[in-house]
């Protein structure tokens, strides 16, 4: 039976949405698209348009063509309806299809998982898919909600990518030490993992009160410790030679920092808002995309270490969330040049992502036989 790859058609769909998202954003705080012009819709777009495409590209694995053309139409025709003012029910219902759809297709196969720390990611992967459709609903009935809601949706994808990050981080830690120093590193950290955990569910848990918000601010605040030590002790200091390493570690890193400033607001009783871009911006811009290209070089037969454009989205990732969280500082032109390095970041991805998809197809090519 013939089955497709879904990263070599979600990732670059969710890199060029990236992209475009954020100028469109900007220019609707101008006077463009009223759809983008506040920050929820922005949000929105980013959280359950962007995210959950990375989500599919790198969880659904290969399915019949039908089926995968069935999820990226719906995906896209969502998309669209978040560019609309006023979006018509079709472009809601689609929207709401793929997320049930991707949620059908990921919560069971995590359920079976020996260990309950892989188990997590069935509910956890079921939460932010039902956070997609709620946010359907909020748009239309209760727009006030709609903040506190994406709020909700980024600790938990903070959570998502602190779990993930690390099995990827991990591995490809240990198996460089292993190559080049024969000495295996720390590993998955399990205990330490076990304990992030812990204090993200709880933080996101109690985050939804805001009477216990300066609670969930500890919490969060210790996550973010235990982020960074888990970091630290990965010795990013000896892979001095693999520069796609250090990209995703300077993501993870993104994460801790997200997560401290994140519990600042929290800890004083104040929603937070612009912080968050340190968690969407620095930590998801740049662990998303070197996991993503990760992806596909690998399959390609590729070695990532090789791929020189990842420490230069590291960098523009950075800048993106530097220059964003300087906002309030520095005035609306920051937020131009966060959004010009987000966009050519993403527009590098997808660069890359067509071209190692090409160069996996071409190897997956049959040989001519000579007569």
């Amino acid at each position: 039976m013939d089955r497709r790859p879904a990263w070599a058609l979600f990732f670059p769909l969710a890199a060029l949405h990236a992209a475009l998202a954020v100028p469109f954003s900007l220019a609707a705080m101008f006077g463009g698209l009223p759809a983008l012009a506040t920050p929820a819709a922005h949000g929105r777009e980013l959280l359950f348009g962007f995210a959950l495409a990375v989500m599919a590209g790198y969880l659904l694995g290969p399915l019949p063509p039908r089926r995968l053309a069935l999820l990226a139409g719906l995906w896209l025709v969502g998309r669209l309806g978040g560019l609309a003012g006023d979006p018509a029910w079709p472009m809601l219902l689609a929207d709401a299809a793929f997320a049930l759809l991707l949620a059908a297709r990921l919560v069971p196969r995590f359920l079976a998982a020996k260990k309950w720390r892989n188990r997590l990611l069935s509910p956890l992967l079921g939460l932010l898919c039902l956070l997609a459709v709620a946010s359907l609903v909020v748009r239309l009935a209760f727009p006030g909600l709609a903040s506190p809601l994406l709020h909700q949706g980024v600790l938990w994808v903070l959570l998502l990518m602190a779990f993930m990050g690390g099995r990827v981080i991990a591995p490809a830690v240990n198996g460089h030490r292993m190559a080049r120093h024969r000495v295996a590193g720390v590993g998955v950290q399990p205990r330490v993992e076990a304990a992030l955990i812990g204090l993200l569910v709880a933080a996101g848990l109690l985050a939804i009160r805001p009477l216990l918000w300066p609670v969930a601010g500890v919490m969060l605040a210790l996550a973010g410790a235990v982020i960074l030590v888990r970091l630290w002790r990965w010795a990013p200091w000896r892979l001095r030679g693999r520069p796609d390493l250090l990209g995703l570690l300077l993501g993870y890193a993104w994460l801790g920092v997200g997560a401290l400033l994140v519990a600042g607001d929290l800890l004083a009783g104040n929603s937070p808002s612009g912080r968050l871009h340190a968690v969407t911006v620095g930590a998801l811009g740049t662990l998303a995309s070197g996991i993503m290209l990760r992806q596909a070089i690998l399959r390609a037969k590729g070695r990532p270490g090789e791929e020189h454009w990842l420490p230069w989205l590291a960098v523009l990732f950075s800048l993106a969330a530097g220059l964003r969280l300087a906002f309030p500082l520095a005035g609306p032109p920051v937020l131009w040049g966060s959004a010009g390095c987000w966009s050519l970041a993403w527009l590098l991805v997808a660069w890359r992502l067509l071209h190692w998809r090409r160069r996996g197809t071409a190897a997956a090519m049959p040989s001519p036989v000579s007569t």
